[in-house]
Parts: structure tokens; C-alpha cells; sequence
């Protein structure tokens, strides 16, 4: 897959039903320990909910692998209802966690399932999206006094700087597409950007530019 659509960063929704309390939490993801990280802190958070159900699907060389668990709950009613949603969105590299609260009313197999799709559909919908492409994380080194001129070359070529690092030079990282890429590797050899070092870190998935 060359691109998809993920959250840009954590949103959170909330719905309430017969006193039940749903909490759904949509989570930006890059990797398994990414997912497990979070599931462990929301179980921490919600220590004493009665249900901790998740959905997800991330990109794992350039395959999408996907998981449900429905935590308790009878099965299909929390976790596949939640990953249906996230592939009817065209969602990959997203995490949601549906927390429930008891509310000492049962709610049948049919109120399961449209109270977690629900409570999912809403927090997605608080959640900023963005497009994802594959590209590439590159390190680069710079003096101070050409800061400026490379940051605007980066706004100008579609460069997205990640961090920067004030040393005896300025580190920067980077996330930039194949075309920035061939431009910039281009350009630093014929020292059209000046750059005291290049590095290319690794080949990854990046917000795309429209």
C-alpha cells in the first residue's frame, strides 16, 4: 500500500447509555509496542472499569495487520464492530480503546455493538485526519548562520522537520517523499543546500502534503 489515511493525534468521545458509560480513545500508532503501551496505560487510567475492548490497524511491512478483543464482553460485540469502523474509514495505523462502565443495566448483544460502534464513530470523528505516503526520515547537519535559508528551502520542497538538536552544529531530522528526497541528495551534492552532513535513517510512512 502507498498510502492511507490515519488520526494526526489522540481524540477522545464519550456516550452514555441505560448508565452505562462508553470512553473511546483513538490513538495515532507506528508500531506493536506502540499498541501495547496504550492499552496498558488506559487500563491503568480506567483501572476500574469493568471493560477495556480495542481495535487496530497498522501497517507492518507494507502489509496491514489488524486485532479485535472485545475484553469480556460477549463475543463480536465490541472488538469487531470497532475494526468494522475503522475499515469502512480506510483507517490504518490507528488504535481505538472503548472503555465501559457498568451501569448495571444490560444492554443484549444488539446495544453492545451500537453502543461501542458508536462511541468509536464519535471519537473518530473529533480526531483529525491526514494522508500518509511512504517516504523517508533523513538526518542532516547545518551551520547556524544557514538555518533559516534551509528551513525555507524545506517549507519550499515539501520537507517536514521533525526535530532539531543546538549543537556546535544544528542536527535536524526530517520526513520528506521520494521526488524531495531525489531533489535534496541532488542538491547537496552539487551544493545547492548548504548542509555539512546527510544521512538517510530509514524508509518510513509520512504525512503527505496536498
Amino acid at each position: 500500500m502507498s498510502e492511507f489515511v490515519t488520526v494526526k493525534e489522540k481524540a477522545t468521545a464519550e456516550i452514555v447509555e441505560k448508565k452505562s458509560k462508553f470512553i473511546a480513545n483513538v490513538f495515532p500508532i507506528e508500531t506493536q509496542e506502540d499498541v501495547e503501551n496504550y492499552i496498558n496505560s488506559i487500563k491503568k487510567q480506567h483501572f476500574s472499569a469493568r471493560h477495556n475492548c480495542y481495535a487496530y490497524r497498522i501497517m507492518v511491512d507494507d502489509r496491514i495487520v489488524e486485532r479485535a478483543s472485545d475484553d469480556g464482553e460477549p463475543s463480536g460485540t465490541a472488538g469487531a464492530p470497532m475494526l468494522n469502523i475503522l475499515n469502512k474509514n480506510n483507517l490504518c495505523n490507528v488504535l481505538v480503546i472503548v472503555t465501559r462502565y457498568f451501569g448495571g443495566i444490560l444492554l443484549g448483544t444488539g446495544g453492545l455493538v451500537r453502543c461501542y460502534s458508536d462511541a468509536t464513530i464519535k471519537a473518530i470523528e473529533e480526531a483529525e485526519r491526514v494522508k500518509c505516503c511512504k517516504g523517508f526520515e533523513i538526518f542532516v547537519s547545518t551551520k547556524y548562520c544557514n538555518l533559516e535559508t534551509f528551513k525555507y528551502y524545506c517549507k519550499k520542497n515539501n520537507i517536514n522537520i521533525v526535530n532539531t538538536e543546538y549543537n556546535e552544529n544544528i542536527n535536524i531530522k526530517i520526513e520528506l517523499n521520494e521526488e524531495s528526497k531525489n531533489k535534496l541528495l541532488q542538491d547537496f551534492e552539487n551544493k545547492k543546500v548548504n548542509l555539512e552532513s546527510l544521512k538517510i535513517l530509514s524508509e518510513k510512512y509520512i504525512s503527505k502534503s496536498e
